[in-house]
């Protein structure tokens, strides 16, 4: 979930309502800079919103995900306030963030990005993301369709775990087409593939597509998260759960050649599994996929 900052109060009722990971960008660490983007409203208050994941924690909610724009300020400066504020977490709470986000300033109806000076080259970009993988290896790494395709394969390579497709930035651009004359857009999308165009994309590449949302129903968050993650051991979870939600997707709504490579991509990685039980398990749960019963066995 995606929300403004708010009280302590307020994220207890989120975490009693079962959210997943609690995201907020930080937009700027530079406080004149966040001061003069925000010079009224709700988001003025720079203190208020830099703290929100220490309230977020102190409200029940051990999943956040962080998150600068870079090209609002000197990209080092951003670079070292995203790393202070992950290991502040981590020192205070125990729990570092779950995500981090990387998105650089883009066009929009009212934004155009060459009034900042303080834009950043793919060639930049890519250092970055290499220097947050080395530096917070436990995170997943997020990147948007604010990037083209062409950086997105470079950034998949460097430490980037998650990934958008087929998104829409519109007010309810899911539900129905907005006419352009009424373009609502957030901000020009450079990666406009669908979703299955992005799925086959990725598995050409040789990765494994996956949906899966396990860790929040069993509980596998905060410190237990944390603590699977540095010692490698959430991929005995990760691995054949991605198989599984992924022949899922193959199922329900990947087009015949996209299925096709979705197919042999997961036969060839159910046998790298170290665990036989666990193989067995995923071959069965695959059968029944296959002749269009639901999961049930494995989390």
């Amino acid at each position: 979930m995606n929300i403004a900052a708010t009280t302590v109060e307020n994220y207890r009722k989120l975490k009693d309502a079962g959210i997943g990971t609690y995201i907020l960008f930080q937009e700027t660490y530079h406080k004149e800079s966040y001061e003069n983007l925000h010079p009224t409203g709700p988001k003025h208050d720079y203190a208020y919103h830099t703290e929100a994941m220490d309230r977020a924690m102190e409200g029940g909610i051990d999943d956040v995900g962080i998150g600068v724009l870079f090209g609002l300020e000197l990209y080092r400066y951003e670079f070292a306030g995203l790393l202070m504020h992950a290991e502040h977490l981590e020192a205070v709470f125990g729990v570092g963030p779950h995500t981090i986000s990387v998105p650089r300033i883009r066009r929009a109806d009212d934004i155009d990005p060459s009034t900042f000076d303080n834009g950043i080259s793919d060639d930049i970009f890519e250092k970055i993301v290499a220097c947050i993988r080395v530096a917070v290896p436990y995170t997943g790494m997020i990147i948007s369709t604010r990037e083209s395709k062409a950086c997105r394969e470079r950034v998949l390579r460097l430490g980037v775990s998650q990934i958008s497709g087929g998104s829409r930035t519109s007010v309810g651009g899911y539900a129905e087409e907005e006419p352009e004359e009424e373009n609502s857009a957030q901000f020009d999308v450079s990666d406009n593939r669908t979703l299955d165009q992005v799925v086959r994309w990725l598995m050409e590449l040789g990765y494994i597509p996956s949906f899966c949302t396990a860790c929040y129903r069993e509980g596998r968050t905060g410190d237990r998260f944390m603590s699977l993650c540095k010692s490698g051991q959430i991929q005995n979870c990760c691995h054949p759960n991605a198989l599984m939600t992924l022949k899922e997707y193959l199922e329900d709504y990947a087009a015949p050649g996209t299925k096709e490579i979705g197919e042999k991509l997961i036969q060839a990685e159910i046998g790298s599994i170290p665990k036989e039980k666990v193989q067995e398990i995923v071959r069965k749960i695959w059968l029944k996929l296959k002749r269009g019963s639901g999961i049930s066995g494995f989390n």
